[in-house]
This record gives structure tokens, sequence and C-alpha cells, in this order.
């Protein structure tokens, strides 16, 4: 349909929009994610801060992304705790490496109300899941008890998988999933009570389940460290019938704390 000046409707719309960015960049211009630099484009870092990035671009672990010594090429491989340790999923990836940037950006969206982290990081995390994608593909944030989301009034697990799902064109359902039980903090437990703390805490919504029956799902939160939560909601997954299960965070954490 015709609209001003002769231009195709989606044109008009395209163009409104544009004209309201210049008008927004003009009056707040827009500053790094990470930092109060200006940068060019709303939603991206500054120079700087970009260096700080440590975005996964190099050989990694198949199963939990751990950065590994060697060329691509030569993926799939395993890391030394993922030949040791069985992992319920099968893929794992991580944009970033927690550290610098990577750990600024998590803490900022985590515990800071940045939810316009949410929207760049789906890309970053569109780009390591696109290989993993498939027709039937579900996407589930690892999910917040109760009580911790009514103190922090959102899920950034959720803020993620909404942002990936919508760049790989696939549907999410940020309530699935759910916690059972309050687990506490995992920050000082060591290895096995990191798992143990985290066994049976995660399941699906009972009137829920059956939307994963037969499906792939992607899995997705903040930070892996141990992987013992997502684990737990990898194994909620399969006790649900997913055919198969892939994990997906924005920051993959180096050692145990």
């Amino acid at each position: 349909m015709a609209g001003v000046f002769g231009l195709a409707e989606g044109e008009v719309k395209t163009g409104l929009r544009r004209a309201a960015r210049l008008v927004l960049d003009t009056l707040y211009p827009p500053h790094c994610l990470a930092c109060d630099a200006a940068v060019l484009e709303p939603g991206t870092l500054c120079g700087a801060c970009w260096v700080g990035a440590a975005f996964q671009t190099g050989l990694s672990c198949d199963k939990c992304a751990a950065p590994l010594p060697g060329d691509p090429a030569e993926a799939p491989v395993l890391c030394d705790d993922c030949l040791r340790v069985a992992r319920p999923w099968s893929h794992g990836r991580a944009a970033l490496l927690y550290g610098g940037t990577g750990r600024q950006l998590v803490l900022a969206l985590k515990y800071g109300d940045r939810h316009d982290i949410a929207c760049p990081a789906g890309r970053w995390l569109a780009r390591q899941a696109a290989p993993l994608c498939r027709a039937d593909t579900l996407v589930l944030p690892v999910p917040l008890h109760r009580a911790r989301l009514f103190h922090r009034r959102y899920n950034q697990s959720a803020l993620l998988a909404l942002a990936l799902a919508r760049e790989l064109d696939r549907p999410a359902l940020p309530d699935l999933l759910l916690r059972t039980r309050r687990t506490g903090i995992q920050d000082g437990l060591s290895r096995a009570a990191r798992f143990e703390n985290q066994q049976g805490a995660i399941a699906p919504r009972p009137r829920r389940a059956r939307r994963i029956e037969g499906r792939h799902v992607l899995l997705v939160d903040d930070v892996m460290t141990s992987g013992a939560t997502l684990a737990a909601a990898a194994e909620a997954c399969f006790a649900a019938g997913a055919d198969d299960v892939d994990v997906i965070v924005l920051a993959r954490v180096l050692r145990e704390e």
C-alpha cells in the first residue's frame, strides 16, 4: 500500500524509526555498554572496552566452553574436566570469558538493572548458538527462585533468553522451568557442594511440561562456573521428555572461586 509521497508503508515506518532514533541520539548521545565513553551506535562497546572483552573466538571445550589451546579447526574437543565429569547436555557455548569487560557486563545486567545489555548480548549469543539451532529448538532460561525474583524484580537469564530467541527466530518460554526450592548463593562452595546444592532444585512447570516433549532445548544462563545449575536444568528438561539439550551462557568463568 502506498504511503506518504508514494512510499510503501514499510518504508515510511522505517524512515520514522530512523528519525526517532536520530532525535534520541541527539538528545541522549549513546554511551558504551560498559563505561561512560561516547560511541557511534547505541548498544555497542567503546574501543577500550572492546579490547577488554574476551569474546570466544578460538578453540573451546565442546561441553563447557572453556578455552583451549589449539586451532578451532580441531573442534570438537573436550577439556580435561569434561573428560572426567559427565555433562547431561550435548554442547556448551559461551559468548565471553568472565573477566574484564565481560565481568562488568554480567554484573551490570544481573545487579544493576541494565536491561539494555540483553539485546546486544543476544546478538553475541546468537553467533555461538546458531550452529546448534534446529527447527524445533525451544529457548529456555535457567529460572530464579520466586523469593530471589521478588527481590531482584527480574531474571537476567530470561532477558538473555528472550533476546537470543528473537535473534534465532525461535520460541522462548521464560517461565517453563521453575526452582522447587531455594539453593542459596553458590559463591564459596566447593565443586562437589555446588552440584549437591543444585541437585533436584529445578523442574518443569507441571502444566507446561509437555511443551518440552520431543524437542531440542537451548538452555540460557548468564554465567557458567562449575556447570551445576545448568546440569540441574538440563536434567529437568530430559525428565520432561526433551530430545536433546544444549547450553549457552553470556560468560564462562575460567576457574571456580
